[in-house]
């Protein structure tokens, strides 16, 4: 068994959590991963990768991320979210939406991010909730990080809450965002809610949650393709020689003009990913292995 899951994570479950429960239910020698860590209160979509496509996660962590936020206002907590303690309180001062989108402008495109204390980034060898754990505060150099899209949703004046539909790259911490927000509006704010709505092509309208997964009599109705997780890459047929390269590591020689990094695949009627292939610059119409997915396609053959 060899492909993805689009899980659809519930509230206070560990990314951890899911995969333990989907490794039970493909079988403990199967080998299973999550692609891009939720916290447990956050909900939404997580890939999770089975068997040989546990080899892909690595392309979907430069994948673009998509999330719904709710921020409240007049609140800063230690986390920068609701599970941290409440650190100040301030009354929100009356806001219109133009004045929240000139606060919002700042914090699109490309930007440079101080990550949050609770995170999993090291300082000096230790991990940074640790610190935070211990009462430390140590500073963080910002990172720099690109938000295409911050669209105010929705604003409730009475609640102080606001609503955020943001895409972004790898590395984006919205809690992050949602605090420099509200140091941007002058009141402090903390990320209340936060669901993810698309991981590359993984969306949110297509993902399962866990218990209709256990309630169905077997996983493979959705499964995807392990090529999801690299559906921006050219895709390639290689013939039967070809194939069989592959699988001894050997380079392939390919036409002028074809694509520097491109998925190649088995013939029909199979048609399976058989790995990733990357442009040698010497000599340079020769590609080379860059993953070689040998138990999908089969060993290869003597000869």
């Amino acid at each position: 068994m060899h492909g993805f899951l689009n899980i659809h994570k519930a509230a206070g479950m560990t990314s951890h959590d899911v995969v333990a429960r989907v490794r039970r239910l493909v079988g403990r020698k199967i080998k299973v991963g999550h692609a891009g860590t939720l916290d447990p209160a956050a909900t939404g979509v997580l890939p999770v990768a089975i068997g040989q496509a546990t080899r892909l996660i690595e392309y979907l962590a430069d994948a673009r991320k998509g999330y719904r936020a709710t921020v409240a206002l007049g609140i800063t907590t230690s986390t920068d979210d609701a599970e941290g303690d409440p650190l100040t309180r301030q009354p929100v001062p009356a806001l219109d939406r133009a004045t929240l989108e000139v606060a919002l402008e700042p914090l699109r495109g490309s930007i440079l991010q101080v990550p949050p204390m609770y995170a999993a980034l090291h300082h000096n060898g230790q991990r940074l909730y640790d610190l935070a754990r211990a009462g430390q505060v140590v500073e963080r150099a910002p990172r720099p990080v690109t938000i295409y899209q911050l669209e105010l949703l929705a604003w409730n004046p009475v609640t102080g809450q606001l609503t955020l539909d943001i895409a972004c790259s790898k590395g984006t911490y919205i809690r992050a965002l949602a605090r420099d927000l509200g140091v941007a509006l002058g009141c402090g704010a903390h990320l209340a809610a936060l669901q993810r709505t698309f991981v590359g092509d993984f969306g949110l309208a297509t993902a399962v949650p866990l218990e209709v997964l256990q309630a169905a009599e077997s996983p493979l109705p959705y499964l995807l393709a392990p090529d999801v997780a690299v559906a921006d890459w050219p895709a390639l047929t290689l013939n039967a020689t070809q194939v069989q390269q592959v699988l001894h590591g050997k380079m392939l020689d390919l036409p002028i003009g074809t694509p520097d990094q491109v998925r190649v695949h088995t013939p029909p009627p199979q048609s399976h990913l058989l790995a990733l292939l990357q442009r040698d610059p010497d000599p340079p119409c020769w590609w080379k292995p860059l993953k070689v997915l040998a138990e999908i396609a089969g060993p290869p053959q003597a000869g």
